[in-house]
């Protein structure tokens, strides 16, 4: 068995070796057009595309504005609200302390996060009036269910059930409430990651953003990302724009400092070029150059392997078309990794690899990771709802004409 565990990890630091991907100029020129043309003909006030090989970039460019209002251009350095593209760095840093054995997958959350324990179950909700009944969990959800979206907790925009439970409580949370089903009977996207950054920070002691800066942001000098954007880089940061049900309608930003909640499952702002750098530590086995090795290329190859077996990732039905559409791509076809969405199949010719990792934020920012071929990709916009039919028609039509103009 042990040297089985050797080889493969010899394979996998071999696979980071090989010729590294670049693009055509005929292809850059080709996404250039495309996504200059995106902005003319879409509701879309901006983004930033960038494609990135194992040892760095290798297309990057900014298209529109990142503040309308003021009539600012879009730029390469202009900083993001994540969303939810914090969730995979979140993930990280659990697997980092299972490497070190501080935690383990298969151990039931509640050993580290006693008031989890002894979770209860729904097994009938009524919508119109809130009445439940619930019973026992026959398990209490594990750190691989929270970090495969396999536990039993929601959100309320991707579950009616918690809209209606939730309904005149601002601080409810889906774990003070009964599970939607028994963990790891299913996929549902919802609160996981953020029990995962309460684990990180009852189990190493220090605070979230501490724990992630220490261990990720800083080594892998990430220095535009954060929790907390200074007043010294307001104004390279992006506006938000929401529909109204009719049109996009700007959200100017506030002045000075820009802060968030410090969450495991979002809250970190950052660059495209910020996020390129952590998907390079994957690409290149766990180390970085003027990074040293944050991680090993073993506890990769775990986290890229699916978590979920047979269980798929569901379509998820939103509950409110202001904030997002339904989503994601390659449900029904698709598993959970330990932090990614997991491409089983190519959903087309010169579209992402089976074996792809990606996930998203809500304000439509999507990247992934190609092992197979070796790139990673992150297109950043910054406006609601998320999964649009627009960001994601442009984000899979920058996808093929990057896959069409690969070359070594």
């Amino acid at each position: 068995m042990k040297a089985k565990k050797i080889i493969g990890a010899t394979a996998l630091l071999l696979s980071f070796s090989v010729d590294a991907q670049t693009l055509t100029a005929t292809g850059k020129s080709a996404i250039d057009s495309y996504l200059q043309n995106a902005i003319k003909t879409t509701h879309i006030p901006g983004m930033v595309a960038l494609v990135v090989n194992k040892d760095g970039i290798i297309y990057e460019q900014a298209f529109g504005l990142k503040d309308v209002a003021h009539k600012q251009p879009m730029s390469t350095d202009t900083i993001f609200r994540l969303a939810s593209m914090t969730k995979p760095i979140t993930s990280m840093g659990i697997m980092m302390l299972v490497e070190q054995g501080k935690i383990s997958l298969d151990a039931p959350a509640s050993t580290y996060l006693p008031a989890l324990a002894k979770p209860k179950v729904y097994t009938s909700f009524t919508l119109e009036d809130g009445k439940f009944t619930a019973v026992p969990a026959k398990q209490d959800y594990t750190i691989r269910q929270l970090l495969t979206h396999t536990s039993g907790l929601g959100y309320t925009f991707t579950s009616a059930i918690l809209v209606k439970a939730m309904s005149g409580n601002p601080t409810a949370r889906a774990t003070q409430l009964p599970l939607l089903f028994e963990p790891g009977t299913q996929w549902h996207y919802g609160e996981s990651t953020r029990v995962l950054g309460e684990v990180i920070e009852a189990v190493s002691g220090q605070e979230l953003s501490a724990f992630l800066d220490a261990k990720i942001l800083k080594p892998l000098h990430m220095d535009d990302t954060s929790y907390d954007i200074p007043a010294s880089k307001n104004a390279r940061v992006a506006t938000q724009h929401r529909s109204d049900g009719k049109q996009l309608v700007e959200a100017p930003n506030p002045e000075g400092a820009i802060t968030a909640a410090h969450q495991g499952d979002g809250g970190l702002s950052g660059t495209a070029r910020d996020y390129a750098r952590f998907i390079r530590l994957y690409l290149n086995g766990g180390s970085l150059e003027n990074s040293g090795q944050l991680i090993k290329p073993q506890t990769l190859e775990l986290m890229g392997k699916s978590g979920t077996g047979t269980v798929k990732v569901q379509t998820m039905q939103t509950t409110n078309v202001l904030l997002s559409e339904n989503f994601p791509l390659g449900a029904g076809v698709d598993t959970y990794a330990l932090g990614f969405q997991r491409t089983e199949a190519q959903a087309a010719p010169n579209m992402r690899s089976a074996g792809s990792l990606a996930w998203a934020g809500i304000f439509n920012t999507e990247f992934w990771i190609d092992p197979q071929q070796k790139i990673g990709v992150v297109l950043l916009m910054q406006y609601l709802p998320f999964y649009d039919k627009q960001a994601i028609d442009v984000l899979q039509g920058f996808e093929q004409r990057i896959y069409s103009n690969l070359q070594k």
